[in-house]
């Protein structure tokens, strides 16, 4: 559907984005992963068609992406980071000035609207103006506008950005269920919690380059961390915990054991032994690598510090 080959987009003496390719499926719903500055907003308006690489080729549908091929351009809708709507307006004049756009008509566009106006919740509220509306009303209806034309793929750069966590979550479903409808989408963001939850394949990019794709699980097999189990009591000691070493290597401080699992080994195996030795075994913590893990391993620094 997508194809991003070897794009590249400097400015000035700054590389935004260095030999950048990946592919999109159909129906695809795609994460980018990475910290402020690290280039996702510049491939999102690469994508958009807004600007022009350097060198590379964007392709949907095999037509370049470029910002005079409007025909191309059609087939997606951009959600940008900073909420584009007029605030003195109110939601269904917002609606008709973006169908408009979109060369929508008559009894098309209000059709379109009504439909985009229930979408987001937002019906009781087409004659209000934007600016009375909260954080995550405004993104809702920001999103719907970027939809009125039916676009194929819709990009969302950081779209809950500044938004309270209801609102994020209600965000999520929406698009989790455009998603489930066909819509193919490319989400960028710098929650690692935001890509696990919503994205089907992740693309981890920092500096402008993407470090690495796949699925979660896909992409967790790029760390060579094992899985561990935090013990906490106060009446525990090592002798006590003999019976765990066969299954891993103990460490421990002044709160608690960590019992640091042999790759062979299985968690039914420990809490079987733990439990034939009395041990408190709901003290028992699982830790496993995550998304900041993987970033950290792949950069050597932490993601929420980048």
């Amino acid at each position: 559907m997508l194809v991003i080959d070897n794009v590249t987009k400097s400015y000035g003496s700054v590389a935004a984005l260095q030999g950048v390719s990946l592919e999109l499926k159909a129906g695809e719903f795609f994460g980018l992963l990475g910290p402020n500055g690290a280039g996702k907003s510049t491939l999102m308006a690469l994508i958009a068609g807004l600007r022009r690489p350097d060198s590379g080729d964007i392709r949907l549908d095999g037509q370049a992406l470029t910002p005079d091929n409007l025909r191309s351009r059609n087939k997606l809708g951009f959600v940008p980071q900073t909420i584009a709507l007029y605030e003195d307006l109110t939601a269904e004049e917002n609606l008709r000035i973006f169908g408009r756009l979109y060369g929508l008509r008559g009894a098309l566009l209000q059709e379109r609207i009504d439909q985009a106006l229930v979408t987001a919740h937002l019906q009781d509220r087409r004659r209000h103006y934007v600016k009375t509306f909260s954080g995550g009303m405004q993104r809702r209806l920001n999103i719907v506008a970027a939809l009125l034309h039916r676009p194929k793929l819709l990009l969302c750069d950081e779209p809950t950005v500044g938004v309270d966590p209801q609102s994020r979550n209600a965000i999520f479903e929406f698009l989790q269920t455009l998603n489930s409808e066909g819509l193919a989408v490319i989400y960028s963001t710098h929650y690692m919690e935001e890509a696990a939850k919503l994205c089907s394949r992740i693309a981890i990019i920092d500096h402008g380059r993407l470090l690495a794709i796949g699925t979660l699980p896909q992409l967790m097999t790029r760390l060579p961390f094992r899985e561990s189990l935090r013990i906490e009591g106060a009446n525990l000691s090592r002798d006590s915990l003999a019976p765990l070493l066969s299954f891993g290597e103990l460490t421990s401080d002044a709160d608690a054991h960590v019992l640091t699992l042999h790759a062979s080994t299985h968690l039914s195996d420990v809490f079987r032994e733990a439990e034939s030795a009395q041990l408190p075994t709901s003290s028992f913590q699982l830790t496993r690598p995550d998304l900041e893990d993987l970033f950290l391993h792949l950069t050597g620094k932490s993601l929420r510090d980048s």
